[in-house]
């Protein structure tokens, strides 16, 4: 396989209003194709969609949307039909992290986090998939996450809905071999991104990437067509191999005293 023509597609990407989603936005416009926009808050998606327009002179269409409300998926899917776009990609960025012990979390916080993270990723996959398939060039990108590769303890829902779309979209993967589309699961670590800006009680430690280092790493595996899955960052070596190289009990053991050390408070939006 080379490297994917966008030009004359129309790619959709969710939380598409900052960090990574607008990077993709921004990158899968470079290349020429038209794009949708989604998230909650309208005036970033319109400043985005004019910095396209303007930069690459694709079409751009801003698409608020609260992907924690069910059946998101398929209320976009049956808005953009109703407006004749007809889509070839679709990259599921869209997510967020809660972060404290489970006990004491808000039931329908981590309600919205199932919804967001989970839910209406698997029912936009499905609203798309079949267009997606038939273009014979589109791509599908769930953004999962390094913490996909363990159980997290104090992030034990978000780390669990990431391990979903890692197994999910790898599953999608193998489904889709010969039809043109290529499947991917992104797994970022720390990134420079309002997920860990609104970390309250201090950051993370480590070294971060920027967005774009991340869509980059994406780009480089969709234009190969070989992998179902990708992380992004070196230190994410190391979290992905703990699995493989001690037991289940040692690795959580490992990931809890890692979570201890590196962060306090509740994290919010992606």
């Amino acid at each position: 396989m080379g490297s994917i023509d966008f030009s004359g597609q129309t790619t959709v990407v969710t939380g598409a209003s900052s960090g990574i989603g607008a990077a993709f936005a921004r990158e899968l416009a470079r290349r020429g194709s038209d794009v949708v926009l989604v998230a909650r808050r309208r005036d970033r998606l319109e400043d985005l969609a004019s910095e396209l327009r303007a930069r690459h002179g694709v079409r751009v269409t801003a698409a608020p949307l609260d992907l924690s409300e069910p059946g998101a998926g398929r209320r976009l899917a049956a808005d953009l039909a109703g407006r004749g776009i007809r889509v070839d990609g679709l990259v599921n960025n869209a997510g967020f992290g809660t972060n404290g012990a489970f006990h004491q979390e808000d039931p329908d916080r981590l309600t919205d986090e199932i919804n967001v993270d989970v839910a209406n990723l698997v029912d936009l996959t499905r609203a798309f998939i079949e267009p997606l398939r038939d273009s014979g060039r589109g791509v599908l990108v769930n953004v999962a996450s390094a913490a996909a590769y363990t159980p997290s303890p104090d992030m034990a829902v978000y780390a669990a809905c990431k391990a979903f779309v890692l197994s999910f979209t790898e599953a999608l993967w193998y489904e889709s071999r010969g039809t043109g589309l290529r499947v991917l699961s992104l797994a970022p670590g720390l990134t420079r991104t309002e997920f860990f800006d609104r970390f309250e009680g201090g950051a993370y430690q480590g070294s971060y990437e920027t967005p774009e280092q991340v869509v980059a790493t994406a780009m480089r595996t969709l234009d190969r067509g070989r992998r179902p899955s990708v992380q992004s960052g070196r230190r994410n070596a190391v979290m992905v191999s703990l699995p493989r190289l001690f037991t289940r009990r040692r690795t959580v053991l490992i990931s809890g005293r890692v979570s201890a050390r590196s962060s306090a408070g509740v994290g919010a939006a992606a």
